[in-house]
């Protein structure tokens, strides 16, 4: 595999520097930008928990740095619509943050987060994945990587 960082530290670097940027850079604030920031952040936690009882579930592993040691391919669930519903709820979390933020700059962040998720983690799970399990083939031809 080749990714060395593990996702949700990942995750926790886009928030601060989307965070740090957002105190140089112009802000947006409206009476709801807390609101709605938490509550994007509530469903971005919503969805890693539900997801990781999917794998708890069937007693596989849950660790992303660790493909090649699942037992089987979760496919219930969350994963019925996004085959990786635990980076998407750690994309919402972060627009959640750059909305109560105010952070004018947070689309930038998100694509960035997407695109380097995708290239250094989801691509070489998928490679373990259609190697490991018979059934990815079909899977993936189903179910989006994202949304």
């Amino acid at each position: 595999m080749h990714t060395r960082i593990p996702p949700p530290i990942v995750t926790f670097f886009f928030l601060a520097i989307n965070y740090l940027v957002n105190l140089i850079f112009p802000q947006f604030k409206y009476s709801t930008n807390i609101l709605i920031g938490f509550l994007l952040i509530l469903l971005g936690m919503s969805i890693l928990i539900y997801a990781a009882k999917e794998f708890k579930k069937v007693q596989t592993t849950i660790n992303p740095m660790s493909p090649d040691k699942a037992s089987y391919l979760v496919t219930s669930g969350p994963f019925n619509i996004s085959r990786n519903p635990m980076y998407l709820g750690m994309v919402f979390i972060i627009l959640g943050s750059g909305i109560s933020f105010g952070a004018l700059l947070t689309p930038i962040f998100i694509v960035s987060f997407m695109i380097y998720i995708t290239v250094f983690q989801i691509i070489p799970e998928e490679k373990v994945m259609s190697q490991k399990f018979t059934e990815w083939s079909d899977y993936s031809k189903k179910t989006r990587r994202w949304l």
